[in-house]
């Protein structure tokens, strides 16, 4: 258990440093002075200047941090990021943003290129030289499947078609039946009731299913399939996002969508590993997706929210007050960290 929270602290940390990794790399790249690179939040344990830049390891483990001579204030100097053209200061900020997106993509090539990526496949699609499993992708709260101890990711074995493994179950509503799953390299038998009522949407067991296989691609081919799933994944998050506050707007009961602070997001990473390299791997990348997505909303204290006021001071001809730019985003760092408050608390609830 413990090298589990390791892996997954070290993975989320190190998302983090290269998101501040694309800031300080910009920066550099265009003359703009960085006073400080930073692992974790001060107090300082150690640090080492080399040339300008003080580069430091922080007690607080809770991400990283650049310090940038002249983003929080203006600063008179060829060296300032105040004094820089509004482009060169976006692409700065932008920085950080694509880095989540070339982890993404780096982790996802590397997995079409090793191992092949999981794809869904129809009951007709066949190739006898490939592994074809009937698994559980999504676990409705409260079915009998979740009641008995299934997770998304398992696989079912002794079927190699939905409509095969959908029969099976038909077949023995209101009968007490044994499955038998994989789950990461673990086989497991689990006993559950198929229902003979249930909601039309979730189906006998509650069990949302694929059928899937790994497909491998080429040295050269695998790129081109981390840059495609990172982009449909970056235009498919704001439509599920635009979904749900559809929904909560109107009203309407919101499903399969829940909020996840650090320690839930821990969660859902630990039963992944359990899952397998893959599934990880494959969690760790949608992460990063979600992470940039979420950094690029226009939000202030978000990198999002700082191209905000750039595009606010292109339109106006001049830059907004530093002092009322600064309280906006006090405030609306606060908002932030007052739902991630409420989010860790709920997921604390959740665990217990």
């Amino acid at each position: 258990m413990f090298f589990t929270i390791l892996i997954i602290f070290f993975c989320l940390i190190g998302l983090i440093v290269l998101h501040e990794l694309g800031h300080f790399l910009i920066a550099k790249k265009f003359g703009v002075e960085v006073e400080e690179f930073g692992i974790g939040y001060p107090p300082r344990i150690f640090g080492k200047k080399i040339g300008e830049t003080l580069y430091s390891l922080n007690l607080l483990p809770f991400g990283a941090f650049v310090k940038i001579t002249g983003e929080e204030e203006k600063i008179e100097s060829s060296k300032s990021f105040s004094q820089k053209p509004i482009w060169q200061r976006s692409l700065i900020i932008i920085g950080g943003v694509v880095s989540f997106w070339l982890v993404a993509i780096i982790i996802l090539s590397s997995i079409a290129f090793f191992w092949g990526l999981p794809t869904s496949i129809p009951d007709d699609w066949e190739d006898s030289t490939s592994i074809i499993e009937v698994m559980a992708v999504q676990i409705v709260d409260d079915s009998p499947a979740q009641l008995a101890g299934m997770k998304a990711g398992d696989r079912i074995m002794n079927f190699d078609k939905i409509s095969q493994f959908q029969e099976f179950i038909k077949s023995h509503q209101g009968e007490e039946i044994t499955l038998t799953i994989e789950r990461g390299k673990e086989t497991l038998d689990i006993n559950l009731t198929p229902r003979v009522s249930y909601p039309e949407d979730e189906g006998s067991i509650g069990v949302g299913l694929a059928r899937v296989t790994n497909i491998k691609y080429s040295w050269y081919q695998a790129p081109w399939q981390g840059i495609s799933i990172t982009a449909k994944q970056t235009v498919a998050i704001p439509v599920v996002l635009g979904g749900v506050l559809k929904n909560v707007f109107q009203g309407e009961e919101v499903k399969g969508v829940k909020l996840a602070g650090p320690i839930g997001i821990g969660k859902i990473m630990s039963d992944a590993l359990v899952q397998g390299t893959v599934n990880f791997l494959m969690l760790l990348s949608m992460i990063s997706i979600w992470l940039a997505v979420f950094n690029i909303l226009p939000i202030p204290a978000l990198d999002g929210g700082k191209l905000l006021f750039l595009g606010i001071e292109k339109i106006r001809g001049k830059a907004i007050n530093q002092k009322i730019e600064a309280k906006i985003n006090t405030v609306f760092f606060a908002l932030l960290l007052g739902l991630m408050f409420f989010v860790t608390i709920k997921d604390i609830i959740g665990l217990l």
